[in-house]
């Protein structure tokens, strides 16, 4: 059932976020959303942390890469580097078109990389998240079960 499926949007751009929701959601995704403007809010609310509420799974993350801070790579790092965090799904939605930032995210087992600044390439990401949920099984916690 795809509406399990929480969207975490790590974006500091109230902007950019405003429209990868509106776009998603005229797309027909009407998964509950997230948003996170730093690296570090972003890892607080997957770990429950700093008075935010637990992220449930199944989710998965719209990360940017030019946040303050805690930028996207070294939230990427962590979160790679954490036992209950290093399975997340991530897929990058950056303005950099950089091919260092783009082989970097990859290294550290991105699903994807969207450069939001092309455009038309939010809605193909929306209708590829369309199917996406549809079809992908996500790991879901229950209790007793281990990872």
């Amino acid at each position: 059932m795809t509406n399990a499926v929480h969207i975490l949007i790590v974006q500091d751009d109230a902007i950019d976020v405003e429209i990868i929701m509106r776009i998603f959601q005229d797309e027909g995704i009407d998964n509950p959303f997230t948003v996170a403007s730093t690296g570090q809010e972003a890892l607080n609310i997957l770990r429950g942390e700093g008075g935010y509420p637990r992220l449930p799974r199944p989710y998965l993350i719209l990360l940017d890469l030019g946040l303050p801070g805690l930028n996207g790579l070294e939230f990427l790092k962590l979160v790679r580097a954490d036992p209950e965090l290093k399975g997340s799904i991530v897929f990058v939605v950056s303005g950099s078109e950089r091919r260092e930032d783009q082989a970097a995210a990859y290294d550290l087992y991105i699903a994807g990389y969207v450069i939001n600044s092309v455009s038309n390439k939010l809605q193909d990401l929306a209708e590829m998240f369309k199917h996406y949920l549809h079809t992908v099984e996500f790991p879901v916690e229950e209790p007793g079960l281990t990872r």
